[in-house]
């Protein structure tokens, strides 16, 4: 792969770490898929900031589960249950329109849908 190719993909991976960090905060933006795209662009792009993701304290080892195909921690899934609802039930309220909470609801069952699929472990 030639260098400007990498250093693309190494770019695209900073900016999905970036937006999966702004993603904790906004309930609307989603964290996990970020992380894991910034993943697969590390992997092709640079081994040093693919490092630095699997052994972040926080985020490294959700993610190198994920990647071992092991899915992830049920005590994880369900804090993530219970901060997407919460959050949509804020945006909900502050919003307070028909139209939005149609979306904001679509968007939670969704996204719950999704999480149920996934494969879960239980930690050690």
């Amino acid at each position: 792969m030639n260098k400007g190719l990498r250093a693309l993909l190494a770019g695209c991976g900073v900016l999905s770490v970036v937006l999966g960090f702004i993603g904790i905060f906004l309930p609307l933006l989603p964290t996990t898929p970020f992380l894991l795209l910034a993943a697969w662009l590390f992997a092709k792009s640079s081994t040093r900031l693919h490092g630095w993701l699997l052994n972040h304290p926080h985020l490294g080892s959700h993610i190198a589960s994920w990647q071992a195909g092991k899915g992830m921690e049920r005590t994880v899934r369900r804090r993530m249950f219970i901060f997407l609802w919460c959050s949509l039930m804020v945006s909900a309220i502050i919003l307070s329109k028909l139209w939005s909470l149609l979306m904001l609801a679509t968007i939670g069952t969704c996204v719950t849908l999704f999480l149920l699929r996934q494969p879960v472990y239980d930690k050690p």
